[in-house]
């Protein structure tokens, strides 16, 4: 495969982008992988690996960059796993800061200077787009997929927060216009996706123009589909990648065949 980073130009600062695509046969279908509140890291970039062995060219961006050089991990000790409430309390505080202040505009406006930048990419295929997100970056997987549903095509949401919210804008309803396919993981033991939230996204989704597709992992917690997470349940997050697998092939590459 081959990899690069490159910096890409924003009104905030520069964006540092992770590229990973198959060698040779030609450009591939575009996926950008959505962090999740830890941040731009290694178990990331072997995520985004993965999803390029597949056949994709995958794109992970560095979302905190508005904040410099942002890296995150429990302590300092290679191997463990990351657990929030192990970090030291100025840490927590850190992340937290990190976290809040990305907001949902933010990410969206990001995504379209990203699809640009794609547009340019000789690596990319040009057509239908994947997007996989984890806990924060569930949320703004389903964000673009309704801003943008010409080009958003497969939306992935792996134990998301915040999917429902009172606001207008909520990334339940601005899911509600994607087109193309939808698929959410939920962990059973996950209080920022409650039973109540399953229900209302598959109620915002139902009857809609995409197709909605869901599992909740019996047992699973919050973060169970990260292998650096100290909850990461294997199996749940095989039966996710299958769905996400299967529904990529789909939307990305029968459609742009």
């Amino acid at each position: 495969m081959i990899e690069r980073t490159y910096h890409l130009p924003r009104p905030d600062g520069d964006m540092e982008v992770f590229v990973v695509h198959p060698a040779g046969g030609g450009p591939s279908p575009a996926v950008i992988l959505y962090m999740d509140m830890w941040g731009f890291r290694a178990t990331l970039l072997d995520i985004a690996r993965s999803v390029a062995a597949a056949g994709y060219c995958c794109v992970l961006p560095d979302l905190y960059y508005r904040r410099g050089k942002v890296r995150y991990a429990a302590r300092d000790i290679p191997g463990l796993k990351l657990a929030f409430a192990d970090l030291e309390p100025e840490r927590q505080a850190a992340l937290r800061v990190a976290m809040d202040g990305l907001s949902d505009a933010m990410v969206i406006d990001d995504t379209a200077a990203l699809l640009d930048a794609l547009r340019r990419d000789v690596s990319v295929r040009h057509g239908p787009v994947g997007a996989v997100g984890y806990c924060m970056g569930g949320r703004h997987a389903l964000c673009v997929a309704g801003m943008f549903p010409q080009h958003f095509k497969a939306a992935a949401c792996l134990h998301g927060t915040g999917c429902v919210t009172a606001d207008d804008n909520s990334p339940h309803l601005l899911a509600r216009r994607a087109d193309g396919e939808i698929y959410c993981g939920h962990a059973e033991r996950d209080r920022y996706a409650p039973p109540d939230v399953v229900e209302r996204l598959e109620q915002a989704l139902s009857g809609c123009r995409v197709r909605y597709h869901w599992r909740v992992h019996a047992g699973a917690e919050h973060g169970y589909a990260m292998p650096d997470r100290n909850v990461f349940d294997q199996k749940a997050t095989e039966q996710d990648w299958e769905s996400i697998f299967a529904m990529l092939e789909r939307q990305l590459l029968q459609e742009a065949a």
